[in-house]
């Protein structure tokens, strides 16, 4: 499993931008999530998507030759961050204090499906779950149920 380093500041379209439509498709989905809450179907469409993406970026608070990603410390345990397009990476290092507005956000990325075996690979260091684009998206998945999106599985 390998990563890819940038250390993009405001990137522009293009390498670590998905498609408009892929991160509105997200967006949409997530908002579909919210409505219905206690119904686990949304929440399956939203994932289905996440896990759908090209490759997934992360925020690299380790070197450029030992990649540690961004996490969080939930109430349930520690979460990965991940993020659908470098835009957002950044936006989210700005709104958590990782970063000061305007400075350079070091972010690499795992391409999909490879992305899903590395997540669950932090399950061994007691990670949790995996959340997207956070704190704009709130919703996590489980790192159980990442491969399940893998396999193409309900």
């Amino acid at each position: 499993m390998s990563t890819s380093n940038s250390d993009q500041t405001d990137p522009p379209r293009g390498a670590l931008e998905p498609s408009p439509q892929a991160v509105a498709e997200i967006d949409r989905l997530d908002q579909v999530a919210r409505a219905r809450p206690d119904e686990l179907q949304p929440q399956i469409d939203l994932w289905r998507a996440v896990a759908a993406l090209e490759f997934w970026i992360g925020i690299n608070r380790g070197t450029p030759e030992s990649v540690r990603p961004y996490m969080l410390a939930a109430e349930a345990g520690p979460m990965l961050c991940v993020f659908s397009s470098a835009t957002r990476a950044k936006e989210a290092a700005e709104a958590n204090g990782l970063i000061a507005p305007g400075e350079p956000v070091p972010l690499f990325i795992v391409q999909l499906p490879a992305a899903l075996d590395w997540a669950m690979s932090f399950g061994e260091h007691g990670v949790i779950g995996v959340t997207i684009d956070y704190p704009r998206i709130r919703s996590w998945c489980p790192l159980p149920n990442l491969a399940k999106l893998r396999q193409g599985d309900d």
